[in-house]
């Protein structure tokens, strides 16, 4: 499962996070199998020519997210059963991402981890901060009180759990400004980047007007490079509390970005995988087993 966690960090706009996205977003609603030729096309839809899309795809099976299989004499990739909980969860944290009120809880997780198994502090580390865990020391983390579950499963899936701690609370008090020490605690540049990245690259199609006709292959091209673009955010950016952050931070309007682009292309995406796989599937993320 760590494999499977770890590729989030897999570069927005490559070859391979598109792949990972098209698997996210589609391959539940297909069965979870789809045939290589109809994935190779789902590819060539997103300007990925398929050298590059095979290379992607030895990439994914190293993660253990994709197994091949074949079905009727038809080369495909099943799903890895062991993704899906994974997927689901993706499903919840991307499509609605949770935000913090001055009033919410919070969650701070020490350990300390014997020098003999000092790797496991780089892949605590490393993990926490994929769930957006601020740092206020090396060995003191904090987030909002909502993800202590997903905190409590990283512990116990890097085997740690007995050297931890998970302390919930309400706001906590420093020497000085809260929202300095938040800014101390994450990384508030790198995260404001990710959300300004993402606006510059699809305002405009955030723009386009409901009577501009947009053909169902251009619709998913576009659903699915914002998808790739936004699915880092809502891991990176836990959803701090407004009056923690500057005042000009553009969370907001990078949520409502996305939320237009599902509106607008969601729909005609589905159907234009729909299409080329001959199957019947729904709009992604409209439920709990659907979307990435």
């Amino acid at each position: 499962m760590g494999e499977i966690l770890d590729d989030i960090d897999s570069r927005p706009g490559s070859a391979t996070s598109l792949l990972r996205t098209v698997i996210g977003i589609y391959l539940r609603e297909l069965g979870g199998w789809i045939s290589v030729a109809h994935l190779l096309e789902l590819m060539q839809a997103l300007d990925v020519p398929a050298p590059r899309a095979r290379t992607a795809l030895v990439r994914v099976k190293k993660k253990s997210l994709l197994v091949p299989e074949t079905r009727d004499r038809v080369a495909g990739y099943a799903l890895e059963e062991a993704a899906v909980p994974m997927l689901a969860r993706g499903d919840r944290r991307i499509y609605h991402p949770r935000s913090m009120h001055e009033s919410s809880r919070w969650c701070a997780v020490s350990f300390s981890i014997p020098e003999e198994q000092r790797h496991l502090r780089h892949q605590l580390r490393r993990r926490l901060h994929w769930i957006g865990c601020g740092t206020v020391s090396p060995a003191l983390w904090i987030c909002p009180a909502y993800l202590t579950d997903e905190v409590e499963e990283i512990l116990d899936d890097v085997g740690v759990r007995e050297y931890a701690t998970i302390l919930v609370s309400e706001r906590p008090r420093v020497a000085g400004s809260l929202a300095d020490a938040v800014a101390s605690w994450w990384d508030l540049d790198s995260i404001r980047e990710r959300h300004d990245e993402f606006l510059a690259e699809h305002a405009a199609d955030g723009s386009i007007p409901d009577d501009r006709e947009v053909s169902p292959r251009e619709a998913f091209a576009i659903y699915l490079r914002s998808i790739d673009s936004w699915r880092i955010i809502p891991y990176i950016d836990p959803g701090l509390p407004p009056d923690l952050l500057p005042a000009d931070w553009p969370g907001d309007a990078s949520s409502a970005l996305l939320r237009r682009l599902r509106g607008r292309f969601s729909g005609p995406s589905a159907s234009f995988v729909a299409d080329v796989t001959g199957s019947s599937i729904g709009e992604p993320g409209r439920a709990a087993s659907v979307g990435f």
